[in-house]
Parts: C-alpha cells; sequence; structure tokens
C-alpha cells in the first residue's frame, strides 16, 4: 500500500506560480477528493505526483520513492480529463486497458495469459466487458472513465488519479464510478480525484483538499464543504459575501 507525501513543492511556469509551498499526505485505503477552480494547480499537482514534472522546489515521495521510478514500475495509473485523450485514434477498450499491462510484458510487448487474464477480471470490474472490442471514442463519457480505471487496475497500480472523471458523465455513470473507487480503495489503494462536482463530494470522498495553489484545507469532506472554506477556495472574499447578504 502506497502512501503520497508531498513535502512544500514550489512549481513554476515562467512567471507563473502554479504551485506555492505544497505539502500533503495522502493514506492508502480511502478516497481523497481534490478541489479547486480552474487554475488552482490541481492539475499541476498530478503531475508532480506521477513524475511527468520535477518541482523547482521541495520533492514528492510514493511510498518513500521518486515519482518517476514509480509510475515505470507501473505504480501509479491516471484517467485523464475527457479533453487530454485522441478519441478517434484507432484502438479498442481493450487495447486501452492492455496498455496497463505493458510494464508487465518486457520489451516484446507481447501479452501473455496473465495479462489476458488481468485484462478481462478489469474489464469485468468495470462492467465494460461486451464493449472490449469498440472502438474507444465510440464509448460514452461514463464508459471512457471506466475504461482507463480499468487500465489501472490491470495495470496494478496502487495509487490512482482521477481528474474531474465526472465531467460529461450521465448520474447512473457516476454513481457507477464512485462505487468502483470506494471498493478500490476498500482494497488498500490510494485514491486521488479532482472534481467541481461539490453535491458529489460526500458520497465520493472520505476527506477532501482544498487546494489554491497551496492546500488552504485538509481533513473531513463536511468541513471542507463550509461556505468559509469554499470561499477560501474559490477565491471569493467572505466579509464581502456576507455584506452583500
Amino acid at each position: 500500500m502506497t502512501t503520497i507525501q508531498v513535502d512544500n513543492i514550489v512549481a513554476r511556469y515562467g512567471d507563473v506560480l502554479a504551485l506555492d509551498r505544497v505539502s500533503l499526505i495522502v493514506d492508502p485505503g480511502k478516497v481523497t477528493g481534490l478541489i479547486g477552480m480552474n487554475g488552482s494547480g490541481k492539475t499541476t499537482l498530478f503531475k508532480a505526483i506521477m513524475g511527468m514534472i520535477r518541482p523547482d522546489e521541495g520533492r514528492v515521495r510514493l511510498d518513500g520513492a521518486d515519482p518517476a521510478v514509480a509510475r515505470k514500475r507501473g505504480r501509479v495509473g491516471y484517467v485523464p480529463q475527457n479533453e487530454d485523450v485522441d478519441w478517434a485514434f484507432p484502438v479498442s477498450v481493450h487495447d486501452v486497458v492492455m496498455m496497463g499491462r505493458y510494464g508487465h510484458q518486457g520489451f516484446t510487448r507481447r501479452p501473455r495469459p496473465a495479462d489476458r487474464a488481468a485484462v478481462a477480471e478489469a474489464l469485468e470490474r468495470v462492467e465494460l466487458t461486451e464493449y472490449a472490442d469498440r472502438q474507444i471514442g465510440q464509448l460514452s463519457g461514463g464508459q471512457k472513465k471506466r475504461a482507463f480505471v480499468a487500465r489501472g487496475i490491470a495495470q496494478g497500480a496502487q495509487i490512482l488519479l482521477l481528474d474531474e472523471p465526472f465531467a460529461g458523465v450521465d448520474k447512473r455513470s457516476e454513481a457507477t464510478i464512485v462505487g468502483l473507487l470506494r471498493e478500490l480503495a476498500a482494497d488498500g489503494r490510494t485514491v486521488l480525484v479532482s472534481t467541481h462536482d461539490l453535491h458529489a463530494l460526500p458520497a465520493l470522498a472520505d476527506e477532501a483538499v482544498l487546494l489554491l495553489r497551496r492546500v488552504l484545507f485538509h481533513g473531513s469532506v463536511e468541513e471542507a464543504l463550509q461556505p468559509v472554506n469554499l470561499a477560501r477556495a474559490f477565491g471569493l472574499d467572505v466579509l464581502e459575501q456576507e455584506g452583500a447578504a
């Protein structure tokens, strides 16, 4: 079981400060919601955790290891936003999930019985077995998200990062994804989910992190959803809001 540990990281894009002294510990066995407005640094934090960028200051460790090493070992699974994927690319749902097994296959990339079994089990778990041969772009929004969750399951990832998994997803698919993530957390995985859907947060998450380039709050969902905390996270002046009321 893998803990995410972020220690005092700073990340810049040129003159733009994306993350300002962010420290955070995310433990396994629970779902943690990452809340913040656009530009708050959520995607940058995900990239730092995955080892896709190196912070200007501070460090990230995944169960004590460098994140780039953990990612190469298949310890980290990522479910991207819809706009980050070329849905016209000619690959099937089965192919997408099989990509999660590449780290187990060596240089030949030839699936073995264990790989096929892992993919079949992952597809069954996300209820996509009957869609295995369908081109990935032909799925609904919720089915696409589930396909990438299946990739992480087949990969054996102990950390799952989901970037806005409920955007463009119907309520039935949302409920399916929420239930699945809670099952995966109960299995001992570490699940970090960024979302704008505050209404779904109590059913989804065990705890919440409010981010606005730095961590404003990390604790219970109930307390995170208090107006004073949400106002800070979304850049509102609480005193002005109270005065207007």
